[in-house]
């Protein structure tokens, strides 16, 4: 069995967090290797989830439900697959919870579940799993906390540094315009001064 006892900080508000970890599409999009499926009646969806150890990739597909209570900011996540060559079996179980964290405006995110594994692949991945694990959260946690920034907090830099640009390259054209006039300007002077060169 693989025991899972993690906490993120977030430096985002418990209700964007909550945004975040609440939708599957956000929290597929935040872990290397992940896909959402198919969609199903009763609320579950469909997954799969490409894992390394060491030079082997091993992938697993499952069918997950999640529920949500939105009011506590807390959600269960209840999964149920096999790998790829139907070897391995896995059940999984996890609660998270988002709460205020330490600082204004931040949040802390805690995940605790547990996964069993039965069939061939089982000891290697357990052998792995804690590796895995530090692994999957450090990618999960800096994916969240840019997706939390979003992308009011990034834009404006990139805006900036075009805009910028934009009009740095604006000034260099209207001053080498406004050379070219003033030259122009001053040409046609020389020659209504001179009469030999106006003709």
């Amino acid at each position: 069995m693989i025991s899972i006892a993690e906490e993120i900080a977030v430096p985002s508000p418990p209700h964007r967090v909550w945004e975040i970890v609440s939708n599957p599409s956000e929290v597929v999009a935040c872990v290397n290797g992940a896909e959402l499926g198919e969609a199903h009646d009763d609320g579950s969806f469909d997954g799969t989830l490409v894992v390394k150890f060491g030079a082997m990739k091993v992938s697993f597909a499952a069918r997950v439900a999640l529920d949500l209570t939105e009011s506590d900011h807390e959600g269960r996540l209840s999964a149920r697959g096999k790998d790829g060559q139907g070897g391995t079996r896995f059940t999984a179980h996890a609660t998270f919870r988002v709460t205020e964290g330490e600082g204004p405006g931040d949040s802390r995110v805690t995940v605790q579940g547990e996964v069993q594994l039965n069939g061939r692949l089982a000891p290697l991945v357990e052998s792995g799993a804690g590796a895995m694990v530090s692994r999957m959260t450090r990618e999960f946690s800096a994916e969240l906390i840019q997706r939390c920034a979003g992308a009011e907090a990034q834009a404006p830099a990139r805006r900036a540094g075009l805009l910028g640009r934009l009009r740095a390259w604006w000034a260099r054209l209207l001053t080498r315009s406004q050379k070219a006039s003033v030259s122009g300007d001053f040409a046609t002077e020389e020659a209504g001064d001179d009469p030999a060169q106006a003709q």
